[in-house]
């Protein structure tokens, strides 16, 4: 010992990154790009005869919100809502079902590279378009109703959940995973006392999350023939009948926040 006492390194002082270093390109970019929207907004045309007759239109649903019609037409809405939730509830647990392997061979520190390029090829595929498309396609492929919609969803929940997963996965702490595989433990040892262990309240989660999402969809689909909550609404506001178009959003909004209480209930329980 030399009796002198290293002096601890002082905090790294923070530099903004700079992807473009040329300050004159950087602007020029910048200038570009406000260009653009400036000449983007100047494309979008206005129609300001159809915009003010929109606002008394708004008004009139508006106004439906103080005085909405749960009655007249019930038995549509119940209708509808009992499609709406089978959809949802058959979707998400299907898709759960097949999201689970998937995001399993998706995962690149327990999958092989084989497994995992098929995997992320499907998680791609499921996610590459927007559920309205999907839906439309399936509508025209099976008809109108339930049925499209829940494969609609069901691809959505596999898209989500699967690369959720996978990503999950690629994220847990390796020592417990070294841990079991040092005791002798196999592969299925492996999922179920290191990864599953880790990731499982994360899951449940999410698939609350996606619960919520897919009954959301739901009302959205059925606007193409998919059925479900959203062709009630449709109809209800194609025949400008608001008091009953807002019985409806009432409705789709206090499920909505039903099943987002029920989820921060179900992560807080598995903590």
């Amino acid at each position: 010992m030399d009796g002198h006492l290293t002096a601890p390194a002082g905090p790294r002082l923070w530099t903004r990154p700079r992807l473009i270093k040329q300050a004159w390109l950087r602007w020029a970019i910048i200038l570009c790009a406000v260009l653009y929207l400036v000449l983007a907004i100047g494309s979008v045309e206005v129609n300001w005869t159809r915009v003010s007759e929109g606002l008394v239109r708004a008004a009139r649903l508006f106004a439906g919100f103080l005085q909405p019609d749960f009655i007249s037409r019930w038995s549509d809405i119940q209708q509808g809502l009992i499609e709406s939730l089978t959809m949802t509830v058959c979707a998400t647990v299907f898709g759960v079902i097949l999201a689970l392997p998937i995001g399993l061979g998706a995962a690149r520190n327990v999958a092989p590279t084989w497994l995992y390029g098929i995997c992320r090829a499907i998680i791609a595929v499921a996610r590459a378009f927007q559920e309205i498309i999907v839906a439309i396609l399936f509508v025209a492929m099976f008809g109108f109703g339930t049925f499209a919609g829940f494969l609609t969803l069901s691809l959505s929940t596999i898209g989500f959940l699967s690369k959720l997963i996978a990503d999950d996965i690629e994220e847990i702490d390796e020592s417990q995973v070294e841990a079991i595989r040092s005791t002798g433990g196999g592969f299925w040892q492996v999922i179920d006392y290191a990864v599953a262990s880790q990731v499982m309240p994360r899951l449940a989660g999410l698939i609350a999350y996606k619960f919520d999402i897919n009954f959301r969809e739901s009302s959205v689909i059925g606007i193409v023939g998919a059925g479900g909550i959203g062709a009630t609404l449709n109809t209800a506001l194609d025949r400008y009948e608001f008091d009953s178009a807002a019985a409806i959003l009432l409705i789709i909004i206090g499920i909505v926040m039903l099943c987002e209480y029920a989820s921060g209930w179900i992560r807080k329980r598995m903590a």
